[in-house]
């Protein structure tokens, strides 16, 4: 079955104008103006006009088991649901352990990402978690990355935090080491995804892996970044010497004393491109407030629905849309290694689009050429959800 969108303000994700898609399946066929298929094809006109069309979001850091944890069993963030991901506009995640290694293992999270692919949305994983050594599927890995197709790298690994392994510089060249490898071989993009804490040392074993290794710069990306003003300052000098950062959207449940605007301005500011930065919702993950003592005072969740309304609110403060579109469309999925099918709306690329209205809230929904939102309303639900 053919899906016509009509006369759509096409950002893909920079601004092309008015244009009309054709989908078949699950693909791109075509873009052009003012087109028509004949009668006898069986086809589903959706119209746009007056509206804005987008690529899916993709969220590079979403704890789709859920998270958490530190303050006992009771603690235990849920797991995510397919309806909250489609109400986001987000089509793509990437899922990833945290803190919980024990009672998590990433043979789940795998199944909970096959689960999520089969109800409709694309998904990929990260081997490993916080600690050393690492949790992986095969024991290895460099294996995981080159032979799990769904696995394109390692990480959350905590780095600079309280909760982390505390891993030596010989331990992290390794790691990296191997998510090099493994994506070599594989053809991924082997990324080396860090949590960020607030310790003292913040980036520097980092910087000192790229500055003392053969290992690229590229290979990593660190998250968290706003956490402090100290640790958005490096991670500028990070970007500076090539790399790429990412920074945690701010839901009223997170607690860093930067927001995403404040930052971003920084960044820019500090000589940053927008194509280094990736904007992400570390959804379902616990977001703990510690005392100076180390002590768990507070806990909260993290909401992948932030990532759109931040995207909204960014756009009002003044961000041209299609810089902020870049950052959680098109940059996400070249630091995954899957901008070959995902983060534009090209011809030959997967169907992955939004509607918008003019203020920028979410219309309809297509993941993989299906529509799963409508008109505010979802269509497609989770297998167990109601």
């Amino acid at each position: 079955m053919f899906t016509l969108i009509k006369g759509g303000s096409l950002y893909g994700p920079e601004k092309k104008g008015t244009q009309d898609i054709l989908i078949f399946e699950r693909t791109i066929a075509r873009i052009s103006t003012n087109m028509d298929l004949p009668e006898a094809f069986d086809v589903r006109v959706i119209s746009a006009s007056g509206k804005i069309v987008t690529p899916g979001l993709i969220d590079l850091h979403v704890h789709l088991l859920g998270g958490g944890g530190e303050g006992g069993p009771r603690t235990r963030t849920p797991e995510i649901t397919l309806s909250k991901i489609i109400q986001a506009g987000v089509t793509t995640v990437v899922g990833c352990l945290g803190t919980d290694d024990v009672s998590r293992r990433p043979e789940t999270l795998l199944a909970k990402a096959m689960q999520l692919d089969e109800e409709g949305i694309s998904t990929y994983i990260y081997s490993g978690s916080y600690q050393f050594p690492m949790a992986t599927i095969t024991g290895n890995i460099r294996r995981d990355i080159a032979l799990i197709p769904k696995v394109i790298g390692v990480g959350e690994i905590a780095v600079s935090d309280h909760r982390s392994s505390q891993p030596s510089f010989e331990e992290l060249c390794r790691v990296a080491a191997e998510a090099r490898v493994g994506g070599m071989i594989g053809g991924k993009a082997g990324l080396v995804h860090l949590h960020l804490g607030s310790g003292k040392r913040m980036l520097d074993p980092i910087i000192r892996i790229v500055k003392e290794t053969e290992i690229p710069i590229r290979q990593f990306l660190p998250t968290h970044l706003t956490r402090t003003p100290s640790l958005l300052e490096q991670s500028i000098q990070f970007a500076g010497m090539g790399g790429n950062i990412d920074f945690t959207v701010r839901g009223q449940e997170l607690q860093f004393p930067l927001t995403t605007a404040r930052a971003l301005q920084t960044a820019f500011d500090g000589g940053v491109h927008a194509e280094q930065i990736t904007l992400s919702s570390d959804s379902n993950g616990s977001m703990p407030v510690f005392n100076e003592k180390g002590e768990m005072v507070k806990l909260a969740v993290g909401d992948i629905r932030h990532l759109h309304s931040e995207c909204k609110d960014l756009v009002k403060g003044g961000f041209p849309l299609e810089q902020v579109l870049k950052m959680v469309t098109s940059n996400p999925a070249k630091r995954a290694g899957i901008d070959g099918s995902k983060g534009r709306i090209e011809e030959g690329k997967d169907a992955d689009l939004l509607i918008l209205n003019k203020d920028l809230e979410i219309e309809t929904v297509i993941a993989k050429g299906q529509i799963m939102l409508h008109q505010g309303t979802v269509l497609v639900k989770g297998t167990f959800e109601e």
